[in-house]
């Protein structure tokens, strides 16, 4: 396992760059859609793993003056080799801040000491004692409600699964962070591809309805695939090279869509090829609309949510970009305005952009920050 925990004084709202003016509440071709506001109290959080995904929530967390990780959990990784591996980046370039290694059990980054946990079993890490109360569970290992829960033996109060979960509560920042409830002391961030792919559909089926939809995503390679072929009893074509190979790949992205938006259960499903490139990946949905539209209809409607209530989770672009253009961008999804095309008045395709790790990385704080405001029932 490989975790992290967090304190410190949470003074952002959830979903930072939206508009909080008190005539928030916008239209939209008819159709009102409400920013997302809030205010935060000081929690102490901690990391559950320090793979990619740990290192990164890390890296946000410390660019934040309302975050204060207190310890960060990863049996197979020491102190100096934590410190080694903050530090540099192969995809997102090295750390501009200081770091350093006080003991083995201390690092200290910009002047902030977190305590360092070598525990294989989550039952055994003494959140409480660090003053954690926030876990970011992002091993990979620890995705149900039954597995996650360790974590609270240690005396974490929440946990955010970064993640897809079987059965945890699934919830995507933009799209159903309003459904929380303080009794939900486990929950799921989803996926990358999911983060994308919801708020993109959200907006597009509250206008114009979805009929049905496939999604296919272009997806960067990750850590679980294997630079040459190699053994994958499960999945043998995911055993093949990656930096060789355009591998066709299952996921469960589209499906999640369904959970945290019910009305779309059932009409989307899709799939995934992995691609050799290091980061960034690209959502293709091909949708049918309930209603008559046509693509520059569907451009407007995304573009004014990105620019209003969905400021800083959806984007819009209408430049020629291409996938490292979005190396380093925070957002969820960010829509590609000239490589979309339509068929017809009710079927097209929508393409939208999204780094895989750094856009991801930050929803994992939002969605601790979306727990924490509506703990103290202060999200509105």
């Amino acid at each position: 396992v490989s975790s992290i925990g967090f304190g410190g004084n949470l003074n952002s709202f959830f979903g930072a760059a939206v508009s909080t003016k008190s005539s928030s509440l916008q239209k939209c071709n008819s159709r009102s859609i409400q920013p997302i506001k809030a205010t935060a109290t000081e929690i102490p959080p901690t990391i559950a793993s320090f793979g990619r995904i740990g290192r990164l929530v890390l890296r946000v967390a410390i660019a934040r003056d309302d975050f204060d990780v207190v310890a960060v959990n990863d049996p197979f990784i020491d102190a100096n080799y934590m410190a080694y591996m903050f530090k540099y980046d192969s995809t997102h370039g090295g750390f501009k801040g200081t770091i350093r290694v006080v003991d083995d059990s201390t690092l200290e980054i910009n002047g902030k000491q977190i305590q360092v946990v070598n525990k294989r079993d989550p039952a055994e890490i003494p959140w409480g004692d660090y003053g954690a109360e926030f876990v970011v569970e992002s091993s990979g290992v620890f995705t149900t409600l039954a597995k996650a829960s360790a974590h609270l033996k240690g005396g974490a109060k929440k946990v955010v699964i970064s993640a897809p979960s079987a059965d945890a509560p699934m919830f995507v920042v933009g799209v159903n962070e309003k459904t929380y409830k303080p009794s939900m002391d486990i929950v799921s961030n989803a996926s990358c591809t999911t983060n994308c792919l919801a708020p993109l559909a959200k907006v597009v089926h509250e206008e114009f309805g979805i009929i049905e939809g496939l999604m296919t995503t272009v997806h960067a390679t990750t850590a679980t695939q294997k630079p040459v072929d190699g053994p994958s009893m499960k999945d043998w074509r995911g055993g093949r090279g990656a930096g060789q190979n355009i591998i066709p790949s299952s996921t469960g992205a589209a499906k999640a869509v369904g959970k945290v938006l019910p009305q779309l259960n059932g009409k989307l499903t899709g799939m995934a090829f992995r691609v050799p490139t290091p980061n960034v990946s690209v959502v293709d949905l091909t949708c049918r609309l309930q209603k008559s539209a046509s693509y520059e209809d569907v451009k407007a409607v995304i573009k004014y949510a990105a620019a209003g209530p969905l400021n800083g989770i959806l984007g819009y672009t209408e430049e020629d970009v291409v996938s490292n253009d979005f190396v380093g961008d925070s957002r969820s999804s960010i829509f590609d305005a000239k490589a979309g095309i339509g068929l017809s008045d009710s079927f097209m395709k929508l393409v939208s952009w999204y780094d895989n790790e750094w856009g991801y990385r930050h929803r994992d704080k939002q969605t601790q920050e979306c727990c924490i405001c509506l703990n103290d029932g202060v999200l509105t």
